[in-house]
């Protein structure tokens, strides 16, 4: 059996996340929200809430024990970019790109 939890268009770079997934990938639990929890990124309070939740799923949806849970998958792919423009000098202007994520976990128990 398996957990899943999903967070979509998180407004993190999905190039800035990854560095925090790679962090926690095939940990257990228990140790990877210890990891996040003292991890100064700002996308491991993301990773830490979407962790925690897929922990829960994995104990009421499917009744399987914390314990033995481990991150299985986890992933930060890219969403949508949101396009802004900033004045330049001479009239003109440049595209700012506010990059979107898409951050999956799935838990599987050893």
């Amino acid at each position: 059996m398996e957990a899943k939890a999903i967070a979509r268009y998180i407004r993190i770079a999905p190039r800035k996340a990854q560095l925090v997934v790679d962090l926690v990938r095939g940990k257990r639990v228990d140790e990877a929200l210890a990891i996040l929890k003292f991890t100064p990124k700002a996308a491991a309070q993301v990773i830490y809430k979407l962790i925690h939740s897929a922990a829960a799923n994995a104990e009421n949806n499917h009744d399987l024990d914390r314990e033995k849970l481990f991150v299985a998958e986890i992933y930060a792919n890219q969403g949508p970019t949101m396009k802004r423009f900033r004045p330049r000098a001479m009239g003109r202007a440049t595209t700012i790109r506010k990059r979107t994520s898409h951050i999956g976990v799935v838990l599987k128990e050893k």
